[in-house]
C-alpha cells in the first residue's frame, strides 16, 4: 500500500512513501492503554512491532502525541536515530530523544486532564541518519524528517485516567 500525500509539517510534502504497520502486544489500534504504561503506573513505553520497513531505510525516528490536550497536540515522546528493528521492547531507553511537552528526554506517558484522549505513535523510516541536538522539539524533527520519509505509519491508542 503506498501514500501518496503526507503532511509531516504545516506544509504537505507529495511524495510516494510506503506505510509501515504499527501494533502493540498490550492494545489493540484505537483501544485504550494499560495504565501501567501511563503517569498512573510505572509510566514506561509499551512494547511496539514495526513491520513493512523499506530494506533502504538508515534509521527510524518517532513521535507519540495527543491531539486531544487543550493547549495544543502535547507530545509525548520524540526520537531519532532508532535503529531499523520491528520491535522496540517495554521500557525502553532509547539514544537519541528530544525534548517532550513534559520538558524531558524521554517517554512521557499519557496523563490526560479529563475524558479520554488519544494518543499516536507515529514511526517513520527514514533514508539517512538526523543529526539533531537534545533540545530538539517536534516541528525541529519535522523540519529534519522533510523529504527523507521512506515510509509512515501509526497506532492509535486510548486512555483515560480513573
Amino acid at each position: 500500500m503506498k501514500i501518496t500525500s503526507f503532511d509531516i509539517t504545516t506544509r504537505s510534502t507529495f511524495r510516494d512513501i510506503a506505510a509501515l504497520h504499527v501494533s502493540s502486544p498490550e492494545f489493540e489500534p484505537n483501544g485504550f492503554i494499560p495504565s501501567r504504561f501511563t503517569c498512573d503506573g510505572a509510566n514506561v513505553n509499551p512494547p511496539l512491532d514495526i513491520i513493512d520497513i523499506p530494506a533502504i531505510t538508515k534509521s527510524l525516528a518517532l513521535i507519540m502525541d495527543d491531539p486531544d490536550a487543550p493547549i495544543r497536540p502535547w507530545v509525548h515522546w520524540l526520537a531519532w536515530n532508532m535503529p531499523v528493528s520491528h520491535h522496540i521492547k517495554e521500557d525502553t531507553l532509547l539514544k537519541e530523544q528530544g525534548i517532550n511537552d513534559f520538558r524531558e528526554n524521554r517517554y512521557g506517558g499519557p496523563c490526560p486532564p479529563y475524558g479520554v484522549h488519544r494518543y499516536f505513535f507515529k514511526f517513520y523510516a527514514l533514508d539517512t541518519q538526523l543529526i539533531l541536538p537534545a533540545q530538539t522539539d517536534k516541528k525541529d524533527l519535522e523540519r529534519a524528517m522533510d523529504g527523507h520519509v521512506l515510509a509512515y505509519g501509526e497506532l492509535m491508542g486510548r486512555y483515560m485516567r480513573r
